[in-house]
């Protein structure tokens, strides 16, 4: 139909389209300008009143904080033992990247979540909730949380490591758990945690080296000595670990030595 239009009827039909397209687009735009942007703004002013250097000296504080959690959820909780005994577990197994690292540290996570999770209950029955409510101040809300991630450090340390860094900061003799500062605690509960974990490490160790060694002796005795020990136990090792439900086994052992 288009074909037998005039060249007049031609041009009024494309004008047509063109006010159409430019009615559509102006649509648009108004509705764009109609649509508020949000402006942020981040600045540095000058503090009119003490009140106000306390606040930005706690919100610096608190950014300090932050950027530090990881850390702090590594060295004051259960996480140390149970990654080390995860990445001796799988060395054990000798499948390199199997299970991948991300699933290990996945794992350590949750069960670190799960070992912690009475502790931090206590935090925020005890110091979380009534700061929140405004019934206790920060400090005071700072030292009850504390005390239930003190109290889970104190079980899992030895006294001899404590005594280390009793002597090294040249304290004198505590006369009880309260006279223990944190900053001596903590680093004794590290080494604590990564003994603990060597040696859990190593009980995991044993059945898989007898294995090795059962291959190893029997290849010399065939003469096989060009074929790597390593490459035929590796089907055995797997299988044993299967057939007694490995990861049930060492997750369970983790779990119960942290109660």
């Amino acid at each position: 139909m288009r074909k037998n239009m005039s060249p007049q009827g031609k041009m009024i039909y494309v004008g047509l389209l063109a006010l159409m397209l430019l009615g559509s687009v102006s649509g648009v735009v108004r509705a764009a300008q109609a649509m508020p942007i949000p402006q942020i703004q981040i600045g540095i002013g000058e503090a009119q009143r003490p009140a106000e250097v306390a606040q930005s000296l706690q919100l610096l504080i608190i950014l300090t904080v932050l950027s530090l959690a990881p850390a702090i959820l590594i060295m004051t909780t259960s996480f140390i033992r149970i990654v080390i005994v995860l990445s001796f577990t799988r060395t054990a197994l000798g499948t390199n990247q199997m299970p991948p690292n991300q699933v290990m540290i996945g794992l350590a996570l949750f069960l670190t979540f799960f070992t912690m999770a009475p502790t931090w209950a206590k935090v925020n029955d005890m110091a979380l909730q009534p700061f929140l409510k405004g019934e206790v101040a920060q400090d005071v809300a700072f030292n009850k949380a504390m005390a239930p991630i003190r109290e889970f450090m104190f079980k899992q340390t030895r006294t001899k490591d404590l005594q280390l860094f009793i002597v090294a900061a040249k304290m004198k003799r505590p006369a009880n758990k309260d006279d223990i500062p944190t900053q001596v605690l903590i680093p004794a509960f590290i080494i604590s945690e990564l003994k603990t974990a060597f040696q859990l490490g190593f009980m995991i160790f044993i059945p898989f080296l007898i294995i090795d060694m059962i291959v190893a002796s029997t290849l010399m005795s065939m003469g096989m000595m060009m074929l790597p020990p390593s490459l035929i136990s590796l089907p055995f090792k797997i299988l044993l670990f299967v057939m007694v439900d490995g990861w049930h086994l060492v997750v369970r052992s983790l779990i119960a030595s942290f109660v």
